[in-house]
């Protein structure tokens, strides 16, 4: 019997993820592009790009690498998909950027909370 997890829906979407890596024979570059590309034909919310974010930033991903794709794929899914997808996209980052900077703003009080107390 499986064990029980507070978060069953995400340790599944991680499972399928890690299997699909590991079953996959691209490289990590054309694996996020592929994935990323599937996210725009399906019209994926923010968050579904925002798990994309970090693995195409260790992929050395570029934003013109991202824009050929979106740009490749815009003839079959059309505009409207391309132009949500860049939005979604542009959301991720956004969510991430906020994040980034949530956490380095707490990193900085704990450290003045540290030197204050000293």
């Amino acid at each position: 019997m499986a064990t029980r997890s507070d978060t069953p829906v995400l340790d599944t979407l991680a499972a399928m993820t890690v299997d699909s890596i590991e079953r996959c024979g691209l490289d990590a570059k054309t694996f996020i592009l592929t994935r990323l590309a599937a996210l725009a034909a399906m019209d994926a919310p923010a968050i579904s790009y925002l798990a994309h974010v970090d693995p195409a930033m260790k992929a050395d991903l570029t934003t013109e690498q991202l824009q050929d794709v979106l740009v490749a794929i815009a003839p079959v899914v059309g505009t409207a998909r391309v132009m949500s997808a860049a939005t979604h996209i542009t959301e991720a980052l956004g969510i991430t950027i906020a994040l980034a900077e949530a956490e380095a703003e707490a990193m900085a009080e704990k450290e003045a909370e540290s030197r204050s107390r000293s």
